[in-house]
């Protein structure tokens, strides 16, 4: 088994996507030819494509962007701030802040746990959750629409006492929809089956390619338009190459800057090779409390169906966690997209100390504390030290995220789960949930957290429930041993799922 590893990739993506971003408008500024004139500053209000939305889906940016800099005490937080990103750098990035700061990954919790509740009662075999009235619907839409800041503190009142941030977003959707009728009678199917990963690693893949498509590409793009229009305007103008430092044959200006934009553009297109994954499989990877509370329903389709309809790609075979391998894939082109750009930053420094290229002085600014007349290429600095310290995460982000452990000595494995009787709590509060008994979660959690839990005070606890007699039973029946899920036949279905055929070489 795996556990979630100790980096957790989009929230510390934040940092170095903002390091990225605050790099590629700094060049892309400075890299407009003269007498060009600059594109006008793009808005959030712009549509992402494969929005999972039926709304505007930048609306929501926009908004929480406005509150945030409305919100007293902005300047001095920001004059506070430990981190440069979120002080001198924050008007460079903040476009993502919608997407990578807690709100955002708070709300693209609170979409996905509405989306799910949604999509089960979408399931005919769960008859507990019947087909909501356009009226629910529309009460659940409206929580995913209006999800402001002050929705987020709520959020983080409540998880004072959780300690838990996903729970926390569980027990705030069941305050928020109390007060519906008809939505108050399913609260407990509000993270029906699900661990915290299911939730986390969908919000992340959203925030992701949310992210990517509205503010990073966009700002990309632009840098190689930049270079198209430099290579061209410039075709014709010779200058002298350079090779190991000295003077080489003669090329133009046009060409060294179209080298750029070619090697930007085949970068760009691999990008488009990357599938943003999601998993939505239980605690372990294999549907284990899902099978035990509806054994009639078909999980992975399910799952499959669900994660598809949030607009990611699917990945049944996982543990706890999605491995990450797609989020490895995408940083390593950034860190290559990055490295072009620090190779234009050093050519454009030196171009500019050999006085090929002359900078524009601009009133008021000051180059030098002591030296009157220094102009420095301060902007090409900036972005090859933001973007130097971007890559070095991005990088150890790569290697880390997909690596995970797992045991395989048989007879350690059996006597482990005979000494833990209390993993059968999930599938007991998930049948708790199914047929309505009142707090389940709260019930095992006082049960069995900090306890020592026995195979006879498991059976006492399922005896005491006031459950239909077949569900008794069945959860009477269910060992350590037995709670698999879906294990076996994921396991054995491998064979179909694995391409050897379109893989592993190169034409």
């Amino acid at each position: 088994m795996s556990a979630p590893p100790s980096l957790k990739a989009p929230a510390t993506a934040a940092s170095l996507f903002a390091a990225a971003a605050a790099a590629h408008r700094a060049t892309a500024a400075a890299a407009v030819p003269s007498g060009a004139s600059r594109a006008p500053p793009r808005r959030l209000r712009c549509s992402a494509s494969g929005s999972f939305e039926a709304h505007d889906p930048m609306d929501w940016a926009a908004r929480s962007l406005e509150e945030m800099q409305a919100a007293e005490g902005f300047e001095a937080f920001c004059l506070m701030a430990l981190s440069p990103l979120d002080g001198r750098y924050e008007r460079l990035i903040r476009d993502l802040k919608p997407f990578f700061s807690e709100f955002g990954l708070i709300r693209y919790r609170v979409i996905v746990e509405v989306k799910w509740l949604l999509k089960l009662s979408q399931i005919p075999e769960i008859t507990e959750v019947p087909p909501f009235s356009e009226e629910a619907q529309l009460f659940l839409d409206a929580i995913i629409q209006d999800f402001s800041i002050a929705g987020a503190k709520e959020v983080k009142k409540i998880e004072k006492t959780t300690n838990h941030d996903v729970k926390a977003v569980e027990y705030f959707l069941k305050q928020k929809c109390s007060s519906n009728p008809e939505i108050a009678k399913v609260l407990e199917f509000f993270h029906f089956g699900c661990t915290s990963e299911d939730i986390n690693n969908l919000s992340h893949a959203l925030a992701l390619k949310e992210a990517v498509n509205t503010v990073m590409f966009p700002v990309m793009i632009n840098i190689c338009k930049a270079m198209c229009s430099l290579a061209t305007q410039n075709a014709a103008v010779p200058m002298l190459s350079r090779t190991h430092g000295q003077p080489a044959s003669p090329t133009t200006l046009g060409k060294e800057m179209a080298n750029f934009a070619a090697r930007f553009s085949n970068i760009g297109k691999s990008f488009s090779e990357v599938k943003i994954l999601g998993k939505f499989a239980g605690a372990v990877g294999n549907y284990n409390a899902d099978v035990v509370a509806y054994p009639e329903v078909d999980w992975p389709k399910v799952a499959e169906e669900f994660v598809r309809s949030l607009g990611l790609e699917f990945n049944p075979y996982v543990t706890q966690i999605e491995p990450h391998d797609y989020i490895s894939k995408l940083f390593n082109l950034f860190t290559q997209f990055n490295n072009v750009l620090i190779d234009f930053d050093r050519d454009m420094w030196t171009y500019i100390s050999l006085g090929y290229f002359k900078q524009i002085v601009k009133a008021g600014e000051v180059g030098s504390s002591t030296m009157p007349h220094k102009v420095n290429p301060i902007d090409f600095e900036n972005s090859d030290g933001n973007l130097t310290t971007a890559n070095g995460s991005l990088s150890s982000l790569s290697m880390k995220l997909p690596i995970s452990r797992m045991q395989v000595n048989e007879l350690r494995l059996s006597e482990d789960l005979d000494q833990t009787w209390e993993v059968l709590a999930e599938p007991i509060q998930t049948v708790m949930r199914r047929y309505g008994i009142p707090e389940p979660y709260e019930k095992l959690k006082e049960m069995t957290r900090g306890q020592a839990v026995t195979k006879d005070s498991i059976r006492q606890f399922i005896e005491g429930l006031d459950l239909p007699e077949e569900a008794r039973s069945s959860l009477l029946e269910l060992t350590p041993h037995s709670y698999i899920g879906e294990a076996e036949n994921l396991a054995r279905s491998i064979v179909e799922a694995v391409d050897l055929k379109s893989g592993f070489k190169i034409e």
